[in-house]
């Protein structure tokens, strides 16, 4: 029985050689953002700041699960692990990730990605909006380790700064 909705599966997002052969599998950032900013803007004057960025971060864990599991090697170590999601990340230009801080012990670290796609160059508002980019970390990690992880954003273009900085914790 079908609900109307796409499947969130890697292999089902289209045979992007069949449908754009002249065009290809690439875009400009401007028209991924014009996508983005005004799903943003509907989804903020019907459900607020707040529930907007949760359904974005529901959004983003369900993509970051899914980018994990068909693009990720997860029998790895958490180094070789976070190695490989740095290298994918910048093959498929999502930012340039880097660890600042990793505690294997605890499983918490702080990451920054740098040329976001999300908000890299957007003008300074004051508040973090990577919302889904939280999601979409939580996913890789949740993929990963078998639980769930609570992924912050602390640092944000959006809110002057040059780097996008999020905590990334067990739940």
């Amino acid at each position: 029985m079908t609900t109307g909705n796409y499947e969130v599966s890697w292999n089902e997002l289209g045979d992007i050689e069949e449908g754009r052969p002249s065009l290809g599998g690439s875009t400009s950032v401007i028209v991924y953002r014009l996508f983005q900013f005004s799903l943003r803007h509907v989804l903020e004057e019907r459900f607020g700041i707040e529930q907007t960025d949760a359904l974005l971060r529901r959004a983003g864990r369900l993509a970051g699960k899914e980018f994990a599991a068909t693009q990720l090697d997860r029998s790895q170590g958490v180094e070789d692990y976070l190695s490989e999601v740095v290298e994918k990340m910048e093959t498929l230009k999502i930012g340039v990730l880097r660890a600042e801080k990793v505690d294997l012990q605890s499983m918490e670290f702080m990451l920054t990605v740098s040329e976001d796609l999300d908000c890299s160059g957007t003008p300074v508002i004051g508040r973090p909006i990577c919302s889904f980019d939280e999601g979409f970390i939580a996913g890789v990690f949740e993929r990963f380790a078998g639980r769930e992880f609570d992924v912050r954003e602390i640092d944000c273009w959006a809110t002057g700064a040059k780097t996008c900085r999020f905590t990334v914790r067990p739940a």
